[in-house]
């Protein structure tokens, strides 16, 4: 593995902790994964991108499935607590962080630009929640030609058996589905 980049999706307040909006039930669960892994990418100076979801309070950049949701409970306002990556993955000099509206990192965001000018030739995912943003940015991915590796420890959805669904669709396009720790020995 050459170039690899880290992408860390929607860990933020509003999907990670207990009351919050849109709270993925698994998200708790692989924060811990999640850091070993972004300790092992800061250690070795590979790049890392915090994807976040960011939202204007009127919800004019919502999607349409999900206009009357914010209607009644807006989630990943810019500039509230709420929006902001949990203080457990907050980014350090040198990280980058895209903000986007959609599911995929790569719709509307300077996500691939930035990856095709740093060189990256493989995408290590990780993040909330399997079946939406890390699902259709792995599938964004792989319409980029980008190689990626999901991370089944370090992402989450509201459920295992959701969670593992996905990642047999995911395994089933051709991409590599491994554990944190197999991931780090590889990369060592």
């Amino acid at each position: 593995m050459e170039h690899p980049a880290l992408l860390i999706i929607d860990m933020q307040n509003d999907f990670v902790r207990e009351g919050a909006p849109l709270r993925v039930a698994q998200a708790n669960d692989v924060i811990p994964k999640i850091r070993d892994v972004l300790a092992f990418f800061r250690s070795k100076k590979f790049p890392v991108f915090h994807i976040l979801r960011i939202h204007r309070s009127d919800g004019s950049d919502v999607e349409i499935t999900r206009k009357d949701l914010f209607s009644r409970h807006s989630f990943a306002v810019a500039g509230t607590p709420g929006a902001q990556e949990i203080d457990e993955l907050t980014p350090i000099s040198g990280e980058y962080v895209i903000e986007k509206t959609r599911m995929s990192a790569f719709i509307g965001t300077e996500l691939d630009l930035m990856l095709r000018t740093l060189g990256i030739t493989v995408l290590v995912v990780t993040g909330v929640q399997t079946p939406n943003c890390i699902r259709t940015t792995i599938f964004d991915a792989v319409a980029y030609n980008y190689p990626a590796i999901l991370i089944e420890d370090a992402t989450g959805a509201q459920s295992e058996e959701i969670h593992r669904a996905n990642l047999r669709d995911i395994a089933n396009i051709g991409i590599s589905v491994v554990n944190a720790e197999s991931l780090i020995k590889s990369l060592k």
